[in-house]
């Protein structure tokens, strides 16, 4: 992949966990694992010493946490770091946390040593740590260069609460920290429902709707099972379950399915889509943004073809993965690309909301 290799630093409290993170990631020619770590305050050190160009962190660790060691290593320096989380309530809250914070991505971790050692698990690890040094080094040129743009805060007058509108959002890697940005912009009478679709695991995503609703005015929650879309509302897909949705009279109601994965994937942003494509409802905006893929796209030409939906594309500068949306593009099927802080005012702005 490139000359240079990827410089990793493993930092985990666990020697069967730094065992398997290096060798799965010395398979990779293009992966140099330089050093380890066994807490967070040797993981300074190494970090300081190593320079490595990517970390690997764990959650929970001995002498200083996985969170405080993040906050400490985005001081010091930059680096792209992929998070190391069990699947519990508590750890899904810390890593949450640490997306916000400005981890690239995470990898979940079984006691289960099999589950560690499948091949499946392998490309991801090695895949996730690739895609934190692309997007790590596309942040770094931005900032060397002195590119910054200023987030504006956007005033908007009252406006009925009914449901009017449905905003059908799909985004993956880069989601956490790009939907906690772009949230709390929108005012609590908006007269639309939001439902997105975060590729992430089961446990992640109650957590991810508990914090984005602590520092939102629209109410953010994970999707329940038959319950009734309402304006003002934010939904997020259930790790685990397609956010799909059924036409009652004159209400649309969430439905939850277990159908088989598409790509891979569940919750899938196609089929979240293409659903709402069948509700007949006439006031849809599309949003795809950052993530690795294609998902998103076969949804967005459904429901452009038959409910004429407004699509919004994020664009490459501010994605952390420029997939799902540039796919999205060449299809043809975008009417607005624009940086993530500008998706709430064109989204505002399709709905009549000025400022």
């Amino acid at each position: 992949m490139n000359e240079e290799k990827i410089r990793v630093l493993i930092v985990d409290d666990s020697a069967l966990m730094r065992r398997i993170l290096q060798n799965v990631l010395s398979q990779d020619p293009d992966i140099e694992v330089v050093g380890i770590a066994r807490d967070g305050i040797e993981a300074l050190k190494r970090a300081q010493d190593l320079k490595p160009d990517v970390i690997t962190l764990d959650i929970e660790m001995p002498l200083m946490d996985g969170l405080s060691c993040l906050e400490n290593l985005l001081k010091q320096g930059s680096y792209g770091i992929i998070m190391i989380s069990s699947i519990t309530k508590e750890r899904a809250n810390a890593t949450i946390r640490a997306l916000e914070l400005g981890a690239f991505d995470f990898v979940t971790k079984s006691d289960n040593i099999f589950d560690m050692s499948s091949i499946d698990k392998h490309k991801e690890i090695i895949q996730k740590v690739k895609l934190a040094y692309r997007s790590w080094k596309k942040t770094k040129i931005f900032n060397e260069v002195g590119i910054k743009e200023q987030l504006e805060t956007v005033e908007v007058p009252a406006i009925s609460s009914d449901l009017k509108y449905i905003v059908a959002l799909g985004i993956s890697t880069g989601g956490p920290r790009a939907l906690s940005e772009i949230l709390p912009e929108f005012p609590s009478d908006l007269p639309a429902a939001i439902a997105i679709v975060q590729h992430m695991p089961p446990g992640f995503t109650a957590s991810l709707a508990g914090r984005l609703n602590e520092t939102c005015r629209l109410n953010v929650k994970e999707a329940e099972d038959m319950e009734i879309l309402r304006a003002g509302n934010v939904y997020i897909a259930p790790g685990d379950y397609h956010l799909t949705f059924v036409r009652d009279d004159d209400k649309i109601r969430i439905k939850l399915t277990k159908t088989p994965p598409i790509g891979g994937l569940r919750p899938s942003v196609d089929i979240m889509m293409a659903s709402l494509a069948e509700t007949k409802f006439n006031n849809i905006i599309g949003v795809i943004m950052t993530g690795m893929g294609s998902d998103g796209a076969k949804g967005l030409k459904t429901l452009k073809e038959k409910n004429n939906a407004f699509v919004i594309a994020q664009d490459e500068s501010s994605s952390i993965v420029f997939g799902m949306p540039r796919v999205a593009i060449e299809k043809g099927l975008v009417d607005k690309t624009v940086p993530l802080h500008n998706i709430p005012t064109c989204i505002m702005d399709f709905m009549g909301v000025h400022r």
